[in-house]
């Protein structure tokens, strides 16, 4: 199954590449086997060394939360996946411990994988951000500082700006600088249209066509279509939103009204980045192991998430706060409408189908327990607030189920967005086949 995965992947990054003109390059590249081990590099990799990959991942999160700094209409889930698939393939293109992502660059035996790393993320970074040249620059200067100066340290940087070149052309090539069409509403019952207070118009309405980072399409994965809403599963989900998401709930407890605005306190995908940097920090992670974990980690998320636009705009269901508002108009005797009605929190402006809570945070636990184990006890801050868990499984659980309490999707929603993120993450695993290390290490 994997070699089958990972021909499929193959052909389609071929594709791809060679419309970027560099196809000899990548399909020599893109080969599965191993290096001979004289190939591998002679430096040691340090234990902490994962530090700098951190540090990278860190200051694009904070890149975009700067304003305007994050174009509107490109998910930041694609940087974060050029950035760690950047890193990881310099590294692996000098330790040969683990077949590139897509690119593996020649490297003289001496060349220093930390300085790789620094060089390619640097490069990424200052080519989809050029207005935070001065600072990224900087920030090269000063990791590059840290590393013993000598011919290893220049030839890792030239492998690191070599890697990021080609996979920086590659990805612009792939249709997330198109202007987003415009979504035009339905009318029928189900049918998804504007959300109050504001009735914001979506903005990703083009992400599930973009080319993804390790799928062969966005609907690869696609959910089956949710339940009718004519229907008896329907309106057990709906009634079951419109109980506890309600913004005067008396049937939602205090720990669900906590988690509610816990999750929703900041975009899912840096939550789940945050808990990868603590566990490396905390466990002292090497420079390989580190850039593992984040490449996997970010491009399943970069996936899921254009697996759950794709699903999203192809089904185009209403959120439960039409629904509700609009339940006498719906022809389900089982579902009462309140026009008055009002979620927890306000609504996203997408579609309802599936949740992107329950489909990043699946994803981000699947992978995250492939090199962790699942049983991994999480602690995790966010505005100040924090929530401890006994596992990925159980953070992934109440960041989806989260949803529902702030009144935003229904239990269908949660459960397709988790398959599809479960399914997604899987694939990533398969297609970069690298050594899921014991969860002590």
């Amino acid at each position: 199954m994997r070699r089958t995965r990972r021909a499929l992947a193959v052909v389609v990054t071929a594709a791809a590449v060679a419309a970027a003109g560099l196809a000899t390059t990548a399909l020599a590249s893109s080969s599965p086997a191993r290096p001979a081990a004289g190939r591998q590099s002679t430096v040691a990799l340090r234990p902490g060394s994962g530090q700098l990959v951190v540090d990278w991942n860190k200051e694009l999160i904070a890149i975009a939360g700067n304003p305007g700094a994050q174009p509107a209409t490109v998910h930041l889930t694609r940087s974060l996946a050029i950035l760690q698939a950047a890193e990881y393939d310099a590294v692996t293109s000098i330790t040969r411990q683990d077949p590139p992502y897509l690119f593996s660059v020649p490297a003289p035996r001496d060349a220093r994988p930390d300085a790789a790393a620094d060089q390619a993320a640097h490069d990424v970074l200052t080519a989809l951000y050029p207005s935070m040249k001065t600072g990224l620059d900087s920030m090269l200067f000063g990791e590059l500082a840290a590393i013993p100066g000598g011919q290893g340290k220049r030839d890792g940087t030239e492998v690191g700006a070599a890697v990021a070149a080609r996979l920086v052309k590659l990805r612009s090539l792939d249709g997330s600088a198109a202007t987003p069409p415009p979504f035009v509403p339905g009318s029928q019952p189900g049918d998804y249209r504007r959300t109050p207070p504001n009735f914001p118009a979506p903005v990703f309405t083009n992400w599930g066509s973009i080319t993804p980072f390790v799928l062969r399409s966005g609907q690869q994965f696609r959910p089956a279509p949710p339940a009718p809403v004519t229907s008896a599963a329907y309106a057990a989900a709906l009634n079951e939103v419109k109980s506890l998401g309600q913004d005067s709930s008396t049937t939602r407890t205090a720990d669900q009204t906590a988690a509610a605005k816990f999750w929703a306190s900041a975009p899912i995908w840096n939550t789940w980045n945050q808990v990868a940097q603590n566990l490396a920090v905390r466990r002292h992670a090497s420079l390989e192991r580190t850039t593992t974990v984040f490449a996997s980690l970010d491009l399943a998320l970069a996936d899921a998430t254009i697996g759950l636009y794709d699903a999203k705009y192809h089904y185009q269901v209403w959120r439960p706060v039409t629904a509700i508002r609009l339940g006498d108009t719906i022809g389900n005797p089982r579902i009462t409408g309140d026009p008055n009605w009002t979620p927890l929190a306000v609504t996203a402006a997408d579609p309802s189908y599936p949740g992107a809570h329950s489909t990043i945070s699946q994803a981000a636990a699947t992978v995250l327990a492939a090199f962790y184990g699942d049983r991994q006890p999480l602690v995790i801050t966010l505005g100040g607030t924090t929530r401890t868990f006994g596992s990925f499984q159980a953070a992934a659980d109440e960041a989806g189920l989260s949803r529902i309490y702030a009144g935003q999707h229904t239990r269908i929603d949660h459960q397709a967005g988790q398959q599809l993120g479960a399914q997604v993450a899987e694939f990533v695993l398969d297609h970069l086949e690298t050594h899921l290390a014991n969860p002590g290490s």
